[in-house]
């Protein structure tokens, strides 16, 4: 049985006047969903965008009060970014679905982007309990980091699922990549239009289930091949984002 931490009742609640959308891109989630919806916090809408599921995730997720969308492509970033066209909120936050983040602590990101501190938050994730961050997952994600400062000079040292901005922001930045290379893309594409890219710490918990992207050595370098070739697409813009979590 998957293990996850108790519900907080005094757990975070939005800035007032703000309301978010959280896109959860959804593969055999189904152990795991009514943790992560129970986190949504209260007020905002959760768009669990179903992306070929086989264990009643979608209608789970129903049942619990979400919205669901079908996204038939197979493709973290196909499921991503069919939950960002179907969103209307002002603001759109992004989050695992496999119980390794908290949705409750989107608020503080969504926070640093209200309050005019930052474009584009990036949750950078502090494992907690063991095999909560494989080494194979870590060395890909370091590997990534780099070649991402090269590219942009940003000093961020995670590219975590988690992350908030503004909706229109995303849409105006034609991300186009529906694999691997989507979270990549964002970031790159936010730097080149001269966002301003910031990370925070957020705690990293054991995932329910096997990773269906870095699971494996294999599945870990196939997504850091997708990034690549999203580094190596050409500066679309003359601005320059910041990364500085605090």
């Amino acid at each position: 049985m998957p293990h996850f931490p108790a519900a907080d009742a005094t757990r975070p609640t939005p800035p007032p006047a703000v309301r978010a959308d959280v896109v959860l891109p959804c593969l055999d989630e189904a152990a795991a969903l009514p943790w992560v919806l129970s986190r949504i916090p209260a007020g905002w809408r959760a768009i669990v965008v179903d992306n070929g599921s086989t264990d009643g995730s979608a209608a789970l997720a129903r049942s619990l009060g979400a919205t669901v969308v079908a996204e038939p492509r197979r493709g973290f970033g196909a499921a991503c970014h069919t939950g960002l066209q179907a969103s209307d909120a002002e603001f759109v936050c992004f989050c695992d679905c496999d119980g390794s983040l908290d949705p409750g602590l989107l608020p503080g990101l969504v926070e640093y982007v209200a309050e005019g501190a930052a474009d584009l938050v990036l949750g950078r994730r502090r494992p907690e309990g063991a095999g909560a961050w494989p080494a194979h997952a870590r060395a890909g994600n370091l590997a990534l980091a780099r070649m991402l400062r090269r590219r942009t000079g940003l000093r961020l040292r995670d590219l975590g699922p988690m992350r908030a901005a503004r909706r229109t922001q995303l849409l105006a930045l034609g991300l186009t990549d529906r694999r691997s290379g989507y979270p990549l893309q964002m970031v790159v594409r936010a730097s080149d239009a001269g966002l301003r890219v910031t990370e925070t710490d957020v705690p990293y918990l054991p995932r329910t289930g096997k990773s269906k992207v870095t699971g494996t050595w294999r599945g870990t370098w196939q997504a850091v091949h997708d990034m690549r070739e999203v580094l190596r697409e050409p500066s679309v813009g003359s601005g320059a984002g910041a990364g500085a979590g605090r």
